[in-house]
């Protein structure tokens, strides 16, 4: 019987799930707001307002970015993405923020284009979906944050 201390770094496939796990935790993630978006504008026909352009502009290109991340196993891959990440954020928060009435919607031009306060979702009373992008965008960024790239040696 081996004496295993708390010192002694994870091995096999212990230590690739530790490794990776949040790196592909931000991939998933980056998929399912994709993929949720996409549904919400061409399966419900829900029509995009100027926010909710530009959080998918900072949502799709994650999907790329990270997922070309974590099959080069490049550890700098979370400099990459970070921006774009809590950009997205930011926008999230502020178009939340709008919609729960915290800022006026006057901060949003809504001249030919859908209002950004219009609720197309709500869910249990509150989730909206500037709140599901923002959860997204936090956990995507929380997730780059988390991720501790292989040491030289190890990679």
């Amino acid at each position: 019987m081996s004496d295993i201390t708390a010192s002694t770094p994870p091995t096999g496939l212990r230590a690739v799930f530790v490794r990776f796990t949040f790196l592909h935790l931000a991939w998933v993630q980056a998929i399912v707001a994709m993929a949720g978006s996409l549904y919400f504008s061409e399966v419900m026909h829900y029509v995009p307002c100027s926010l909710c352009w530009y959080q998918r502009i900072a949502m799709y290109p994650l999907v790329a970015i990270v997922g070309v991340g974590v099959l080069r196993r490049d550890p700098k891959v979370k400099w990459y993405a970070l921006p774009l990440s809590i950009i997205g954020m930011g926008i999230s928060l502020f178009h939340s923020a709008m919609q729960y009435g915290l800022i006026p919607a006057t901060a949003c031009s809504a001249v030919e284009s859908t209002s950004c306060t219009i609720g197309w979702l709500n869910w249990l009373g509150f989730i909206e979906i500037p709140l599901l992008s923002f959860i997204a965008f936090s956990v995507i960024t929380l997730s780059l944050f988390l991720y501790q790239p292989p040491a030289a040696d190890e990679a």
